[in-house]
């Protein structure tokens, strides 16, 4: 069986189950991505960059789709330069959020493809206008609807797609949901796990320990969209009524999802310009090492995960594996897998009081939610790695088993 697998950051997502076939015998992996994709050991990664950026002459609303074109062109041209050398994928396993499958199908017509469909974008009741202080104006609204036409093509051309969680499932069209299967692909809960002994130093050459008050917040980049603005301006609070706590932040100045502030450089520096706080208290370690973000949720006293309703952080369902007693927003898809007090403490986004006071609670009254923090720990083992490659691989068998045999005519793109 061939399996390629196409993700312009591969290997993204599809780490675990790209592994894991790759160590099969009678199994060949491939990979795409773009020119600086990481890779993954053990498996050939082809990397393509698209030969130019959409024109800035392009119409606003459609930008985005322009981009996607220019991606799909040049992975184009690198399959077809493949199949020139007899290569035939039986399964295409592929992140399409950026259009880089757009035209698979069109050389290799056979191949049976998935797509890792992990957003179809909303103008109401998702991420889009939820916080108002950023509302969404109307070229945004319409640059919205314009770049599901992206999306729509992906859902029509593919053979089966997966999607990590019920929520995010939904927000795809009905017609095309009964396509979609939801499979969380997993999280290295093996690798994770409560260490009463575990121990962080700071750069500043500090050592914290597991078991003191210690409260952790951790996101790619520290921005609206994680809550980071809701956790800054609550933080002051905290400090003030638990004057021996200390605070950990990962992540870094960049913006993953959203726009940068106007008025200042990185959302970090401008909110602590609104909301001076200690940094002999407060630790920015911006972006670190795994092992290093490992200590960091093992001498968690309270984890903070807050965000809009988006996709789902792997640093939710790690933080649960590492026995963290999680505060988490009230926003879907973390309804999905935090239970308030079962397994953690759900607040308001917005309510920064409400935020503090959980804070507070879990940072004084530890033994409390001493149950919370093992029903935590027992949640996340549903999504570890092996449950995610068990799922994975039952759309990636059955659509080997019906592929049909691939005619050999190829042709190359001017």
């Amino acid at each position: 069986m061939r399996v390629l697998f196409i993700h312009q950051n591969f290997p993204g997502q599809f780490r675990h189950i790209a592994a894991y076939l790759a160590k099969q015998p009678g199994v060949q992996v491939l990979a795409i991505g773009r020119e600086q994709a990481p890779g993954l050991p053990g498996v050939r990664l082809l990397r393509y960059k698209p030969h130019r950026t959409a024109s800035a002459h392009t119409h606003l609303y459609v930008r985005s789709f322009e981009d996607g074109v220019l991606h799909g062109q040049q992975v184009l041209r690198l399959l077809l330069d493949l199949k020139a050398k007899g290569y035939r994928p039986d399964v295409i396993v592929a992140h399409p959020g950026w259009g880089e499958t757009l035209y698979a199908k069109d050389a290799f017509p056979h191949a049976k493809l998935i797509h890792f469909c992990e957003y179809y974008y909303q103008t109401q009741g998702a991420d889009a206008g939820f916080d108002p202080e950023f509302p969404l104006e109307i070229n945004g609204a319409a640059s919205i609807r314009s770049r599901n036409a992206l999306h729509l093509l992906n859902l029509e051309n593919c053979d089966a797609a997966i999607t990590p969680t019920h929520w995010q499932h939904s927000l795809h069209p009905k017609a095309y949901q009964d396509k979609i299967q939801i499979i969380h692909e997993g999280i290295d809960t093996a690798n994770l796990g409560p260490n009463p002994e575990a121990t962080l130093q700071l750069p500043s050459g500090k050592v914290l320990k597991a078991g003191e008050p210690i409260i952790t917040y951790v996101a790619r980049n520290l921005e609206p969209y994680r809550g980071f603005h809701s956790f800054m301006r609550a933080l002051p609070k905290i400090l003030k009524e638990h004057p021996t706590c200390q605070v950990v932040i990962v992540g870094g100045d960049g913006v993953s999802y959203g726009s940068k502030p106007k008025d200042a450089p990185n959302w970090r520096t401008k909110l602590l310009a609104e909301n001076p706080v200690d940094l002999e208290r407060v630790h920015f370690l911006g972006k670190v090492p795994y092992a290093t973000y490992k200590k960091v949720l093992q001498v968690s006293a309270v984890h903070l995960y807050l965000t809009y309703p988006f996709v789902l952080s792997w640093s939710l369902l790690e933080a649960m594996a590492s026995g963290c007693l999680v505060v988490a927003s009230d926003t879907a898809p973390v309804r999905e897998v935090i239970r308030d007090k079962e397994n953690g403490l759900m607040v308001d986004f917005f309510k920064l009081d409400e935020i503090a006071e959980r804070v507070l609670q879990g940072l004084t009254k530890p033994e409390k939610f001493k149950e919370l923090r093992k029903a935590s720990y027992i949640a996340a083992q549903r999504y570890s790695i092996e449950h995610g490659n068990d799922h994975y691989l039952q759309p990636i068998l059955a659509s080997a088993a019906c592929r049909q045999p691939e005619p050999t005519i190829s042709r190359v793109v001017s």
